[in-house]
């Protein structure tokens, strides 16, 4: 089994990409296989609303955009679960994680043909500045989003600087439920 995470903050050793190493070293004590993506490392251009903005954009399941979302979604794909880190922009996603999101919300949604992201557990992960109050907006988005792309919320978690130290220990125990729930689903899957 693998676990897929995407951390999209520009800083590879910052908060958000530390609390998504975190998930990912719990998992990989429950036994799964993790890997590390950079979002900002790779080109994946905004939506362009294909079809006058309705429905669906993707042409057999594969979005006309020609870039690195479509190679990125069939890692996604092969993965038993996905982690999204992102930093807390003025109250919102990082722009990375917004265009893949937009992207995937018209690939990926009730709708689509060739839907393959549907039921995978999922954790989304909100690493705010200062005080942390664009953190709430952020998960409530991540769990709109998640909804709409068919995604498994495991968990939404919120963190700042002042959490870190305890949030780290936490993240880690995130990752190795997932990994565990992953090996014997419960009953109520």
């Amino acid at each position: 089994m693998k676990i897929l995470a995407i951390q999209t903050s520009p800083n590879k050793e910052g908060l958000t990409a530390t609390i998504a190493q975190a998930v990912l070293q719990g998992a990989e004590q429950a036994g799964a296989k993790c890997e590390l993506v950079h979002l900002n490392d790779l080109k994946i251009a905004a939506c362009q609303a294909c079809r006058n903005g309705w429905g669906t954009c993707a042409e057999n399941g594969t979005c006309v955009i020609e870039d690195e979302f479509e190679p990125l979604r069939e890692r996604m794909r092969g993965a038993a679960a996905l982690v999204f880190s992102t930093p807390v922009y003025y109250g919102d996603f990082s722009e990375s994680l917004k265009s893949l999101m937009d992207r995937l919300r018209r690939c990926e949604p009730p709708i689509a043909e060739g839907r393959k992201l549907a039921g995978k557990l999922t954790i989304g992960i909100a690493a705010a500045g200062g005080g942390g109050g664009g953190a709430p907006k952020t998960l409530e988005m991540f769990a709109r989003y998640f909804s709409v792309i068919g995604l498994d919320k495991f968990d939404l978690m919120g963190v700042t600087q002042r959490s870190r130290p305890y949030m780290l220990d936490t993240a880690k125990a995130a990752g190795m439920l997932m990994a565990k729930h992953l090996k014997t689903p419960s009953k109520d899957s």
